[in-house]
């Protein structure tokens, strides 16, 4: 019998992690694909019914084991059921789906009490081995490994391996189990509070229809236009999100209103009495921010002439939006996840940790998947933060809405300025729907803004009013060639351009395309290839 338990570190251990990073290190290629492919499930399956059998499935192929199982504690009976368990006979997942048994029996029921892992290769001379469960299910079990599966309101439950297919349990195993088990409970209670998310909306359900069928003019998001089914379903979100206190990680290109996205969260939610505090974390250096966010004590450091208190403290019942999170130092990553776990943070200068109760809603205009992957962004932080995550779409992949935030910026910079217009003629509107918006919605409200100051007051804003780069980013590029050619030659040159252009000004999409030039959809893929052009973004070789 092998028991590894006393001297087992603690996931949040800086010594466990550390040697769980060793144990890391150690894998093959193979097997590092495939735990980095279980950290990624746990970042992306935010249904608890999609995220167990995936997770598990991945958990059996890493570890090389006959069987690996969920199990949760259900606190009104005090037993341990098996809401998912992977094993390589069918039946006994189906057997599984009945067994309870008491949560302080067996070594699964010991892991769960001291909340340690445990691995034992001969189950059978092991004083706490529970024969219940191979009676009930008809295995037969011959050495387990077991993990304490931990969240911030306690253990929820344990992740138990079952007889290793090749060799028996050692201390590799056992502290990559450690580090997985952290991972999957952390997911398991981001899913659940998700869980929680969506039958608090399902009581919303007909305020949500209400936004679906008028949103630009509900009161709950005014500021927020859009009926896009892009837009729709960050509607959808939104409404789910501000009904309950779960951490949102809202992405999306500079510029498409992440923050305000954050405040109409806030402001919808149980916390809207409270303070909302924005802060941006790609601004400040890191000695600023943690100042920033955790104050500082008198003479902590040169120029602290006197007590300052933090971003988070001020923050005390309402929320705080970290905007650019992913531009945020590590060191400061890991005193951001002490405050998301222990609910408390240590100033500057001082010894004795304060506790604040703080809704945490982070943006990012980053792949912070990807940065976790390349060791730029902690994953335990990643994990915490996404619990909701909410993508915000780009203004060219929405531009039915131009025309909506156009009239709504138009009416609030005319008022702003003093300078009324009579909104935009035809032609403006059509090249300010047809430009790609890489600066997004923030870029189109400066340049709202630019047209009106120019624009003779009373008069509609026409194209004389907008920036040179918008028409020239509309208009195809066709110049008169250097010689001669037949009026045939001059014929295909335009056709090629103009079939460029439009392809573009419709994201290589050629059906659209297709409608745009009065042709059909196979007329259009022939001139595409017989010019050489590309249907997605419609590049243009040269002539």
């Amino acid at each position: 019998m092998l028991t590894v338990h006393e001297h087992a570190p603690s996931p949040s251990n800086g010594n466990g992690s550390a040697g769980h990073s060793e144990a890391f290190m150690r894998l093959g290629l193979r097997q590092r694909a495939r735990l980095y492919e279980i950290s990624r499930t746990c970042s992306e399956l935010v249904e608890l019914d999609r995220l167990r059998p995936a997770v598990i499935a991945k958990t059996n192929a890493l570890f090389a084991v006959e069987s690996s199982a969920i199990m949760l504690l259900d606190a009104a009976t005090n037993e341990l059921f098996v809401p998912y368990i992977a094993d390589v006979a069918p039946e006994v997942e189906q057997r599984f789906a009945t067994v309870r048994f008491p949560a302080d029996h067996g070594i699964a029921g010991w892991v769960l009490q001291h909340g340690t892992v445990e691995a034992v290769n001969d189950v059978q001379k092991d004083a706490r081995w529970y024969r219940s469960v191979d009676g009930q299910t008809g295995m037969t079990t011959r050495s387990l490994l077991c993990a304490p599966l931990r969240t911030r309101d306690g253990t929820i439950g344990v992740i138990a391996l079952r007889n290793k297919l090749r060799g028996a349990f050692d201390d590799e195993d056992r502290e990559l189990i450690g580090t997985l088990a952290e991972t999957i409970a952390v997911a398991i209670d981001n899913a659940r509070r998700f869980g929680d998310a969506q039958r608090s909306a399902e009581r919303l359900r007909d305020t949500v229809d209400a936004l679906q069928q008028q949103v630009a003019r509900d009161s709950r998001f005014a500021d927020i236009v859009g009926h896009s089914p892009a837009m729709q379903a960050v509607f959808r979100l939104l409404a789910s999100a501000a009904a309950s206190p779960v951490t949102v990680l809202i992405s999306g290109e500079t510029g498409t209103g992440k923050e305000l996205i954050a405040r109409a969260i806030h402001y919808n939610s149980a916390r809207r009495a409270a303070p909302f505090v924005a802060v941006n974390c790609g601004a400040l250096s890191e000695t600023l921010l943690q100042s920033e966010l955790f104050g500082h004590r008198k003479g902590a450091f040169t120029g602290a002439l006197t007590d300052k208190k933090g971003l988070f403290e001020v923050a005390d019942g309402g929320t705080m939006f970290l905007d650019e999170i992913g531009d945020m130092p590590l060191p400061m990553q890991v005193k951001l996840l002490r405050v998301l776990q222990e609910g408390e943070f240590l100033p500057v200068g001082e010894t004795v940790p304060r506790r604040v109760d703080v809704r945490v809603i982070s943006a990012t205009h980053h792949d912070l998947a990807q940065d976790t992957a390349a060791g730029t962004f902690r994953a335990d932080l990643y994990y915490r933060l996404s619990a909701f995550p909410i993508v915000v779409p780009p203004l060219r992949e929405r531009r039915d809405d131009i025309p909506l935030l156009i009239a709504q910026l138009l009416e609030r910079t005319s008022a702003k300025f003093g300078r009324p217009v009579h909104g935009c003629s035809v032609r403006t509107l059509e090249l300010l729907t047809a430009y790609a918006w890489p600066g997004n919605v923030r870029e189109l409200q400066n340049e709202i803004e630019r047209a009106v100051a120019l624009a003779p007051v009373g008069n509609p804003i026409e194209p004389v009013d907008l920036s040179e780069r918008i028409a020239r980013a509309s208009a195809p590029r066709v110049a008169l060639p250097s010689s001669d050619l037949s009026l045939r030659r001059a014929r295909e040159l335009f056709e090629r351009e103009y079939v460029a252009h439009v392809l573009a000004q419709h994201g290589g999409n050629a059906s659209r395309a297709a409608k745009v030039l009065g042709i059909s959809r196979v007329m259009l893929q022939r001139k595409i290839r017989l010019y050489g052009l590309r249907e997605k973004g419609a590049s243009i070789p040269p002539a």
